[in-house]
């Protein structure tokens, strides 16, 4: 398939087999009205694609509207997506449409789909598998005619194991998947988009564009770009206000990349950038503690809920049983150490997890640092954090960070 008709409609620039994948995907599953599921880190473009779906599909006459699941508050999500009716809940002086109703006959778009609350998710499963829904406050079912195209930037099956995500809803969204790629295995076009990005900002600020030298070049293709597309244009937009030179060496360019030196991907004898292979410790350590609490935590409210019974060993997760073990020695620069400690009878009620730090302490900290060093900017902190925005707003609520 042709895909640069495509790319030169909806503005995609680059030309990486995984971004050219994607395109293809997008545009073969487009006719039909299967569900369809878009992954990837967050900025790498993934909102393009569901426009792709509805433009070259049979309801690119119909409505399409975009939602963020994870900018809406949990209180109100359900009335956002189904509509209410007067006097369903405080402040609900008259009824209401919600998303589902006003997209009928064409796409509704789920960006950060992982963030809907659970309640949610039952009504989202309900429509996709037999089309009806039913306003809050309601008890008459309606029905609506709606491509779902759904998007998410987290782990779905590592939310599924949590208890955050149905895996039923999780196979019944995912029944064509799009990957998109990060920008660090896009290495060829990360060039062609700053120089894209540059003549962009010339024509908008009224100035030469940018141009990058040798040595700029070779930094811009090592960085790993952690906020992909979206930071590659946030600093080229920076650099282009604020630098009175339009040359820029790695000198310059280097002031802009935050924590160059634990974001830059290995380099080869060649001076070619060496892949993933060898992902920074700091983000692994970040990773390993976030997911670690939430294992934690589910793993408590399964404990919880076996008490006065034999415990499933199915049912919990396998880095907790007996015969696993995580030392001071192998968890990094001994941050975590887990100790499953046995008793003679082997009672639930005597099954213990021992921290040797305070988990919540560490992600406290690790969340006001991210504050400070993006000055309370919840959007830049939860992107180097590696949760949502809304996901942070809770947790600053939940530590009383100030």
């Amino acid at each position: 398939m042709n895909v640069q008709p495509i790319k030169q409609r909806f503005g995609i620039i680059g030309n990486a087999p995984g971004i050219d994948r994607a395109i293809e995907i997008a545009a073969q599953v487009a006719p039909t009205d299967l569900s369809v599921l878009i992954t990837g880190e967050s900025g790498t473009g993934k909102e393009v694609m569901p426009q792709i779906v509805h433009a070259y599909s049979a309801r690119k006459h119909g409505p399409y509207i975009a939602v963020n699941c994870g900018a809406i508050p949990e209180g109100t999500i359900d009335s956002e997506l189904f509509g209410h009716e007067k006097g369903s809940f405080t402040g609900a002086h008259e009824a209401r449409k919600g998303y589902f109703e006003v997209a009928n006959g064409g796409t509704i778009f789920l960006d950060e789909v992982g963030e809907l609350p659970l309640t949610t998710q039952v009504r989202l499963l309900r429509v996709l598998e037999t089309g009806e829904f039913i306003r809050v406050g309601s008890s008459k079912a309606q029905k609506t005619n709606v491509r779902v195209v759904a998007a998410t930037n987290v782990n779905m099956l590592q939310a599924i194991q949590r208890g955050s995500f149905r895996e039923d809803l999780y196979y019944r969204l995912n029944t064509v998947p799009i990957p998109v790629p990060p920008l660090r295995e896009r290495q060829a076009d990360i060039q062609l988009l700053f120089r894209y990005f540059a003549q962009d900002a010339a024509s908008k600020y009224k100035a030469p564009p940018l141009v990058l030298k040798e040595d700029a070049v070779q930094l811009l293709t090592a960085y790993r770009w952690p906020g992909n597309v979206r930071q590659l244009r946030n600093i080229v937009e920076q650099m282009s206000v604020i630098e009175q030179s339009r040359e820029v060496d790695a000198k310059t360019l280097r002031q802009y990349l935050p924590d160059q030196s634990t974001a830059l991907i290995p380099m080869t004898g060649d001076g070619k950038a060496a892949g993933m292979d060898s992902i920074n410790e700091r983000e692994l350590i970040f990773k390993f503690l976030f997911d670690m609490k939430n294992d934690l935590n589910a793993l408590k409210e399964q404990v919880r809920s076996m008490v006065g019974g034999q415990p499933q060993q199915a049912s919990i997760p396998p880095v907790y049983r007996e015969e696993y073990f995580v030392s001071q020695a192998s968890a990094p620069h001994g941050t975590v150490s887990i100790v499953p400690k046995h008793s003679e009878d082997e009672d639930v009620e005597h099954t213990e997890v021992e921290e040797s730090l305070s988990l919540e302490e560490k992600e406290k900290e690790m969340i006001r640092k991210a504050l400070v060093k993006h000055r309370n900017k919840r959007k830049n902190a939860a992107q180097e954090l590696g949760i949502s925005e809304r996901t942070l707003y809770r947790k600053i609520k939940e530590y009383d960070i100030p």
